[in-house]
């Protein structure tokens, strides 16, 4: 008898033996993450008391994450326990569930102990708190915000603004890299009397322009006037080309915002025109063209082109009047196209031309070829930030207009880069001016902050909720920006949001984070523009979620940001692909749409969209709500 209790109770613990272990393994990363933690006690001591928690925590799951988890999620889920998956904003109470719960099973405590701690509860409605305080609190129907960048049109239509925020507008975001503080405030004034007009509440987030790393400009051509018909498939004419001629020495009129080409006529030519005669000239190619007048009005008239014309100044123009019998006749009459504005030249990159790029900011020129077709001088352009050229270094990457051209830097000097396309269309890619560059392996000395961003924070300061820091590299460009808070007296009232669009940012996230938090009142942002550019699209699904995961570690909120809903905000007609990720925009606190010509459209489908997902989506988990079949 007492040999057969014996092998029972082997067997009873043989099957304790996989909780055992894994209560040893759980107790010992616990004691790990306490022990980093009071390796970051010297960073701790300067987050903003608000923030002490917050911080902790996510010191807590950067320790936790420096592992690789998978094995210890399967044991912990072969046995039906938490397989650590949601643990972002709680991670020592989650820890601690699981080790009591454990520890009942081994006989170890009673069964008292396992109930969820306080701290998890606290931990959850601190990202709640954190959010409110950043964004305000969310209508009643939805827990996303809705954020909305206002076009340059807001500052003098009310109407427009105020059904945004009828509409579903939370927040309103005004880029201070374009227009000016007198504008600014006219959008602002505006948003306050909808506030009023509405009783809806509407938080104002003025994001930095940041240092404006572009192209610079490009030198003009010859003047030249291009029109071209609209065609169908098979290349007939379906919409011939409006041409508005008016006299040289009245100037541009009106009439020309309707037309697709303005052309200046000297003299008084025109007086001699009427409706239905033709006028008849050899283009810039050498091709006869004809125009065919179709009204006259004050001392200008309409014509319809049904050809593609390359037109140049001082061409002559012969006047044909149609008989009575229809048959055209030459009137007599011959004028001449007057002045024309020069256009940029084309410069158009292959893969393996090369660029050159000057610190000087001499107009930008295409390659220069000899008469045999032979190379004399590759492509040029200048930068708008030629300090720049200190830190850059053969074989790094170079990446422009959003990364349609991509490159290899192959040799640098303190007056030029030179660049190896490395990426372009086959037909090739059209480099123009003042377009995005963005340097992914470059350690740039840049301050985030740049003169005309310090001057635009005293006006931000006095009328903004939260201030966007751009094109961020590294955790002194956010303590720069906190100091100038603190010079203004704004560091309390004035949010901050971080906006995470380099590949630096990414890299260097958890030092960011902790330097946030050293403000009361802060977020973040994922530019998810740029950041694919400087990170490659394949990469960006994953990098948005470990950008989420370590904000909800911090309990911050995020703005999910850049091409929501584009398709629908500027054609009225959304892609399939979009108003998936619109839903996934739930994962966050805030999404933001960009301004387009139907983004009245664009905020009620996202009011609608984040509405029915709430109730299927928190953060990471899935909400079983009752299916309808």
């Amino acid at each position: 008898m007492i040999k057969h209790q014996s092998r029972a109770q082997d067997q009873d613990d043989m099957g304790l033996q996989p909780f055992a272990g894994l209560l040893t393994e759980l107790e010992a990363l616990k004691d790990e993450l306490k022990d980093i933690e009071q390796h970051y006690a010297p960073q701790l001591r300067q987050i903003s008391p608000l923030h002490q928690k917050d911080a902790i925590n996510l010191i807590h799951y950067l320790g936790l994450r420096r592992r690789d988890m998978r094995d210890l999620q399967a044991r912990l889920a072969k046995v039906g326990l938490s397989s650590l998956g949601r643990m972002e904003s709680h991670v020592l109470s989650h820890l601690n569930a699981i080790i009591n719960l454990l520890d009942c099973l081994l006989g170890k405590q009673s069964i008292a102990n396992i109930c969820a701690p306080v701290e998890t509860t606290e931990d959850i409605t601190k990202l709640e708190s954190n959010t409110n305080q950043l964004f305000g609190k969310p209508p009643a129907h939805r827990r996303v915000r809705i954020l909305v960048t206002l076009p340059a049109e807001t500052a003098n239509d009310y109407s427009l603004i105020k059904e945004m925020l009828v509409n579903g507008m939370d927040c309103a975001r005004i880029n201070c890299a374009h227009d000016s503080p007198e504008v600014w405030l006219r959008m602002i004034e505006k948003i306050h009397q909808a506030h009023r007009e509405t009783g809806k509440p509407c938080r104002i987030l003025m994001d930095l322009g940041g240092p404006k790393l572009r192209t610079g400009s490009i030198a003009n051509g010859p003047p030249v006037l291009k029109w071209k018909p609209q065609r169908d498939i098979y290349g007939k004419v379906t919409f011939p080309a409006r041409i508005w001629l008016y006299p040289e020495i009245d100037g541009d009129s009106m009439q020309a915002a309707e037309a697709d080409a303005s052309v200046p006529v000297q003299g008084d030519w025109l007086a001699n025109v009427k409706k239905r005669d033709v006028i008849e000239l050899t283009d810039a190619r050498g091709s006869v063209r004809t125009l065919r007048v179709i009204d006259k009005i004050g001392r200008g008239c309409w014509a319809e082109s049904y050809q593609t014309v390359y037109l140049k100044p001082g061409t002559t123009l012969s006047l044909l009047r149609l008989s009575a019998s229809g048959h055209a006749r030459r009137a007599g009459y011959t004028g001449m196209v007057g002045a024309l504005p020069s256009m940029p030249e084309t410069i158009r990159l292959h893969t393996g031309d090369s660029l050159v790029i000057t610190r000087e900011q001499s107009p930008g020129r295409p390659a220069q070829f000899d008469v045999n077709g032979h190379l004399l001088q590759p492509a040029s352009i200048a930068c708008t930030l030629p300090e720049v050229f200190q830190t850059l270094q053969p074989g790094e990457r170079i990446l422009i207009d959003d990364g349609r051209i991509g490159g290899i830097i192959r040799s640098v000097c303190m007056q030029k880069l030179v660049v190896e396309i490395t990426q372009a269309r086959e037909s090739g890619e059209k480099l123009l001016a003042d377009k995005g560059i963005n340097l992914p392996d470059s350690q740039l000395a840049l301050s985030g902050l740049t003169a005309h961003d310090i001057e635009h924070l005293e006006f931000v300061a006095q009328h903004a909720d939260m201030v966007g820091l751009s094109f961020v590299r590294q955790p002194s460009d956010i303590s720069q920006l906190q100091e100038h808070l603190q010079r203004l007296k704004a560091g309390k009232k004035l949010g901050i949001v971080l906006k995470v669009e380099t590949r630096a940012a990414f890299e260097n996230l958890p030092g960011l984070l902790l330097t946030l938090l050293r403000s009361d009142n802060a977020g973040l942002m994922i530019a998810r523009g740029d950041l694919a550019v400087e990170c490659g699209y394949e990469r960006l699904a994953e990098m948005q979620e470990e950008i989420l995961w370590l904000a909800e570690g911090a309990h911050l909120p995020v703005i999910w940001a850049t091409q929501v809903l584009e398709g629908l905000s500027k054609t009225g007609k959304p892609s399939r692909a979009e108003i998936s990720d619109a839903a996934m925009g739930e994962r966050s606190e805030c999404v933001m749409l960009n301004k387009g010509a139907h983004i009245i459209k664009a905020i009620q489908s996202l009011d609608d969209i984040l509405h029915r997902m709430q109730s299927h989506q928190q953060k990471k988990s899935s909400l079983l709500r009752r299916l309808h079949w």
